[in-house]
């Protein structure tokens, strides 16, 4: 049993468990249709991938990613390796979870002695702030100590909410007026956090100024910032993006990968949407591992990215 924030007692689930409950819809969707296709079919052929192609679009991998997987399930059909749906669906699972490894290959940058620097960057919209919250909840639930830097100066409204995701897990939230210098807001933070030997320092930035070229130009002054206190900072910058968006949410991921040297994904709001198979597109064609994926509006509602949970929740 756990103490929830208000104070009630509810059984915890296990991480499998979440990760199932939060892509049903996409497993629904998924698997019962590649049920149906095969039932149709006396065995499993070039003609029953040509039907699961559009289920795999539908579940929002994307036509690249697609493409990749089917063409290597082909040569299996063509040599009769896969004899039945059970064959089938585990061939599938093999090939998204190979997808998923590369990119999870990319280690993050070691940490010594110094504050760990969280630069979190992502469009307005998609939970940046919320997610913050959620990871300070995360790190703080494992005993360590965290530091928030409000530095989406350019929204009154994300410094308010910052604040109280603050007050929610019990984080400080280092300041400054609305309109102020973000990288002046980061150096505050990160000199409060050495001096207070902090564990992390979790650091909001803006979604959106007044041109791309302006937003870009921030984060940079932001990353060097970072890198006059600490050498190695910031040690992970985490693009926010929101599942629900899809494949429309990729070009704008493009955007900040290029411009903001991003070294993982969080992928929120998997639970209301059916279109989960876009966490294998991002890994695919970003070629860069998904960290953590939010499931729900509460501050526990941050999952760490395991993807052999991610695809057998797919499928089971």
């Amino acid at each position: 049993m756990i103490q929830t924030l208000f104070g009630s007692t509810e059984p915890k689930p296990g991480l499998f468990e979440r990760m199932k409950q939060a892509v049903t819809r996409t497993r629904e969707n998924l698997s019962e249709r590649i049920e149906e296709i095969a039932s149709f079919n006396k065995e499993i052929d070039r003609n029953t991938l040509d039907e699961l192609e559009a289920t795999l679009i539908a579940a929002d991998l994307g036509t690249t990613t697609t493409q990749e997987v089917l063409a290597n399930l082909r040569e299996k059909v063509d040599r009769k390796q896969i004899g039945d749906v059970n064959e089938l669906k585990r061939l599938l699972k093999d090939e998204l979870l190979a997808i998923l490894d590369r990119a999870g290959l990319q280690p993050v940058k070691a940490v010594d002695g110094e504050p760990e620097v969280i630069l979190v960057v992502g469009v307005n919209g998609t939970g940046k702030t919320t997610t913050i919250g959620k990871l300070a909840q995360v790190y703080r639930s494992e005993g360590k100590t965290v530091l928030l830097a409000a530095a989406d100066t350019f929204r009154a409204a994300a410094i308010e909410q910052l604040e109280i995701w603050g007050q929610r897990t019990g984080t400080e939230v280092i300041k400054t007026k609305p309109g102020g210098d973000p990288a002046a807001v980061l150096y505050d933070a990160m000199q409060a956090a050495k001096a207070r030997k902090t564990d992390y320092v979790i650091v909001d930035t803006a979604g959106r100024l007044h041109t791309r070229s302006s937003l870009m130009d921030e984060l940079a002054k932001m990353r060097r910032t970072a890198q006059r206190l600490i050498p190695r900072a910031p040690h992970e910058t985490l693009l926010i993006m929101d599942a629900t968006t899809g494949q429309n949410g990729l070009q704008q991921a493009r955007l900040f990968t290029e411009s903001a040297g991003v070294t993982g994904i969080v992928l929120t709001k998997l639970d209301g949407t059916a279109k989960g198979g876009v966490a294998v597109a991002i890994s695919r064609e970003l070629g860069l591992p998904v960290r953590y994926v939010g499931v729900g509006e509460k501050a526990g509602d941050l999952l760490p990215f395991h993807p052999r949970e991610f695809v057998d929740s797919l499928f089971e």
